[in-house]
C-alpha cells in the first residue's frame, strides 16, 4: 500500500491526520467532518507498526511484502566501496554490466541493453548515447541515494519509451547527510584502490541555511592507472582521470510547497581505444578521449493536507559531449546530445484510488563534427506524452493497478528525413493476497516508441529506413510474494516482445531498419532472511534474450542486448556489534558453452566473484569509519557476460573482443565527518 495509505489505517479514529511534506510526515488534527464519531467503548491498548518496503510504499507488518531487488541503497554502496556501475549492480541477478572499464560499460536488464530502456538521473531523461562503441550512463556512486530498478516494459508513469523497463538514479539530499541535531556538517573521504594504483578524494558540505532551507555542495576526484586481470596481465587504456561537481539546493517555501534544484557536472579522460568497447589492437589504436555531462534539474512538490493535490513538477537539461582525438588521422572529433524535458503530474488519493495523471515533453539535439565544426552534423528529435495510472483497492487482498499512456514522436534526422508515430500503450496488473502471508501476481503492460536520435558520432555515415516503423513492447508477468516473520520469497516468470526492434545491422548499408522481433524470456526467484544483526539474500535469474530466434551477442547485436548465462547473487551481512559489519557478497554466472553467430560459434565461460567487506567505526558512531573490501576474493580471470565476446579464434575477427574484468583489488576507505 502507499505512504498516504498506510497512515490513513494508522490514524483512523485517532482525530489526527497525516500528509507528506518536505520528505517527511507531519501530523496534525484532522477536519472535524473526518473525526471518528465519539464512543463509550473503551479499545484495549493496540501497538501498530508499518514497515517500509521500498520508496513511497509501505506495509503494516504482518503483510506480505516484496523482496525489492529492483532498489539499490546507498548502504550498498558505501560498504563495497562502489565505484562505477559494474559495482553497483553487482548484486542484482536480472542485471548485468561489463566492458571493463567505465566508458565502455553498459546496462543489461534481463538481457535488454540499456538504448532500449529508460534511464533517469532524478528524473532528467538521459536519452541516447554519443557513441555505440561506449556506455550510455556515467555518475559517481558517491551521491547516489538509492537506484530503482523496474524491468520489463514501463507503466504509465515510467515515462516514454521504457520497451525493456526503467532505471530511476536518485540522488541524495542535504538532510540526508546531517545527523540528528545537527545544522552543518562535512565529509572528508580518501580511497584507495590497489589493483589499478587508483587514489579517490571526496569532499562534501552540506548544512541548513534557515530552518527551511539547506544545501549540498561535493567535489569528487580520482585518478586510476590500468589494472590487471585475474591472470596478471595488465589491461591496456582501462586507466581514466574523472572529475565530479555537485550541488543541490532544497527549500520548503511553505509548509505545503517545496522546491529542489541541483547541478551534476561529471568528466571523464584517459587513453583509449578508438572503439573502447574493444581491446586495443591494430585496426582499434589507442587515442585521447574525452567524455563529459552535465545536469541541471529543478524540482517542485506541492503536498497539503489535501488527499485530492498531490502535485510534482521537474524540468531538466542534460548535455553529454564526447571528444575523441584520432592522432595522425582526422583530429578531434566531437559527437553531443542535449535533452531539455519536463514532467508534470498529480495524484489523486481517495479511500479506493489512487490516481496518477500527467504530462511529460523532451526535446532532443545530437550533433557531430571535426573540432573546426562540432555541429556539422545535426539531427532533432521530440516525444511528448500524456498519461494515466490508477492503484485500486478492490478489497483488502485484491488490488488492481490499471493506465495509459499515448505519445507522439517526431525526428528530423541529419539528411532532413522526417518521420513522426503516436500510439497508446496501456498496462494492467493484480496483486491478490490469498492469505497474510501469500500474494500471487499477475500483470501485462505495453509500450511504444518512435524514431529518436541515436548514436551522434554516426551522423555523417549513416541514414533512417523512410519506411522505419516504431518500436513495440509488450511484457506479461506472473508470481507470487510469500512472507512469514523475517523470511521473505517472492518468484516471477517473464516474457517481453520487442516487434520491429530498430539497429543498424552489420553487413547492410549503413541504415537504421526495423530488423524484427526481440524477445526476452526469464525467470526470477529470490529470498532474504533478517535475523537480529544478521541479513541474508540470494537471487537466481534464468533469461533467454533473442532476435527472430537467433540468441543475442554483443557484436552483432551493439544496441540491443546480450546472451546471460543463468546468474546467482547471495549476500550474507553481519552486524556483529555497534563499532564492525561484516559481509560478504557473491556473483556466480553459468557458462553458454555454444553461441551461434553469423560467422561462426562463440563461447561464454562461467565465472564466480566472491567479495568481502568490513566496516569498522572506532568510536562507535559514524564520525570516523574505515571500510575495507576485497573485490574479486580469488583473483578470477574471467569476461564478463555483459561485454563483447571473445571472436578472436575467427579469422579476420583478431581483436574483437572486449576488456577482461579487473582481478583481485584491495580497497580501503577511510570517512571522517564533522
Amino acid at each position: 500500500m502507499s505512504l498516504r495509505e498506510a497512515l490513513q489505517r494508522l490514524l483512523a479514529g485517532s482525530g489526527l491526520a497525516a500528509s507528506e511534506e518536505g520528505g517527511g510526515v507531519v501530523l496534525r488534527a484532522a477536519p472535524p467532518a473526518s473525526a471518528a464519531p465519539a464512543s463509550d467503548r473503551t479499545l484495549r491498548e493496540v501497538n501498530v507498526v508499518a514497515e517500509h518496503d521500498a520508496p513511497g510504499t509501505f506495509r503494516l507488518r504482518g503483510e506480505p511484502g516484496p523482496v525489492e531487488p529492483g532498489i539499490v541503497t546507498a548502504r550498498t554502496l558505501e560498504r563495497t566501496a562502489a565505484n562505477d556501475l559494474e559495482d553497483m549492480f553487482a548484486g542484482q541477478a536480472e542485471m548485468a554490466v561489463g566492458g571493463g572499464h567505465s566508458v565502455a560499460q553498459k546496462i543489461y536488464l534481463r538481457g535488454i541493453e540499456d538504448t532500449l530502456l529508460n534511464v533517469t538521473i532524478d528524473g532528467a531523461g538521459q536519452a541516447a548515447q554519443a557513441f555505440h562503441h561506449t556506455g550510455r550512463v556515467q555518475l559517481e556512486p558517491e551521491l547516489i541515494k538509492r537506484v530503482e530498478v523496474r524491468p520489463g516494459t514501463g507503466d504509465a508513469t515510467a515515462g516514454p519509451g521504457a520497451l525493456g523497463g526503467a532505471v530511476r538514479f536518485v540522488t541524495k539530499d542535504p538532510e540526508d547527510l546531517l545527523r540528528d541535531g545537527q545544522r552543518v556538517g562535512a565529509m572528508l573521504k580518501g580511497s584507495y584502490f590497489s589493483n589499478s594504483d587508483g587514489f579517490k578524494l571526496h569532499s562534501s558540505v552540506y548544512g541548513r541555511l534557515t530552518d527551511d532551507w539547506s544545501a549540498l555542495a561535493a567535489l569528487t576526484d580520482q585518478d586510476f592507472k590500468d589494472y590487471e586481470d585475474g591472470a596478471g596481465r595488465r589491461v591496456a587504456t582501462t586507466g581514466s582521470e574523472q572529475q565530479l561537481g555537485f550541488f543541490k539546493l532544497v527549500g520548503r517555501l511553505t509548509p505545503d510547497h517545496t522546491v529542489r534544484l541541483s547541478y551534476d557536472r561529471h568528466e571523464d579522460e584517459g587513453e583509449r581505444s578508438q572503439r573502447p568497447q574493444w581491446v586495443p589492437s591494430s585496426f582499434n589504436r589507442a587515442y585521447p578521449l574525452q567524455s563529459e555531462r552535465t545536469t541541471w534539474n529543478l524540482g517542485y512538490a506541492w503536498r497539503p493536507a489535501n488527499p485530492l493535490i498531490d502535485l510534482t513538477f521537474n524540468l531538466y537539461q542534460t548535455d553529454t559531449d564526447l571528444e575523441q582525438n584520432v592522432i595522425g588521422r582526422w583530429g578531434r572529433y566531437q559527437g553531443s546530445i542535449a535533452s531539455t524535458g519536463v514532467d508534470l503530474r498529480n495524484t489523486f488519493h481517495t479511500e479506493r484510488h489512487q490516481i496518477t495523471v500527467g504530462l511529460d515533453h523532451r526535446k532532443d539535439r545530437s550533433t557531430a563534427g571535426p573540432a573546426t565544426d562540432p555541429r556539422s552534423e545535426e539531427e532533432n528529435g521530440k516525444v511528448s506524452g500524456l498519461y494515466v495510472q490508477d492503484r485500486i483497492t478492490l478489497t483488502q487482498a485484491l488490488t488492481l493497478d490499471v493506465g495509459a499512456r499515448h505519445d507522439r514522436y517526431t525526428l528530423r534526422d541529419a539528411n532532413g528525413l522526417s518521420l513522426e508515430h503516436s500510439g497508446t500503450s496501456p498496462n494492467a496488473s493484480l496483486r491478490y493476497a490469498v492469505t497474510p502471508q501469500f500474494a500471487l501476481l499477475a500483470g501485462h503492460s505495453r509500450a511504444l516508441r518512435g524514431p529518436k536520435i541515436r548514436d551522434a558520432f554516426k551522423l555523417d555515415s549513416i541514414t533512417n529506413d523512410p519506411n522505419l516503423r516504431p518500436e513495440r513492447a509488450r511484457t506479461s508477468e506472473i508470481g507470487f510474494e510469500a512472507g512469514q516473520g523475517a523470511w521473505r520469497l517472492n518468484g516471477k516468470v517473464y516474457d517481453t516482445t520487442i516487434r520491429d526492434a530498430i539497429a543498424d545491422p552489420i553487413g547492410n548499408p549503413a541504415r537504421y531498419l526495423n530488423v524484427g522481433e526481440l524477445r526476452s524470456r526469464g525467470a526470477l526467484l529470490q529470498t532474504t532472511y533478517d535475523w537480529r544483526a544478521v541479513q541474508l539474500g540470494a537471487s537466481l535469474h534464468h533469461n533467454r534474450a533473442m532476435l527472430n530466434g537467433e540468441r543475442l551477442n554483443v557484436y552483432d547485436h551493439n544496441g540491443l542486448g546480450a546472451s546471460i548465462g543463468n546468474t546467482l547473487t547471495t549476500s550474507v551481512d553481519w552486524r556483529i556489534n555497534p563499532r564492525l559489519d561484516v559481509g560478504w557478497a557473491g556473483r556466480f554466472v553459468q557458462g553458454i558453452d555454444s553461441l551461434d553467430t553469423p560467422v561462426g560459434r562463440v563461447r561464454k565461460p562461467g565465472y564466480a566473484v566472491h567479495d568481502i567487506y568490513a566496516t569498522w567505526r572506532p568510536t562507535g558512531s559514524e564520525r570516523f569509519t574505515l571500510n575495507f573490501v576485497i573485490a574479486n576474493l580469488f583473483d578470477k580471470d574471467y569476461l564478463d557476460h555483459a561485454s563483447n565476446e571473445d571472436f578472436q579464434h575467427i579469422p579476420g575477427y583478431e581483436g574483437i573482443v572486449g576488456s577482461r574484468e579487473p582481478g583481485r583489488e584491495f580497497r580501503l576507505t577511510a570517512t571522517l565527518r564533522f
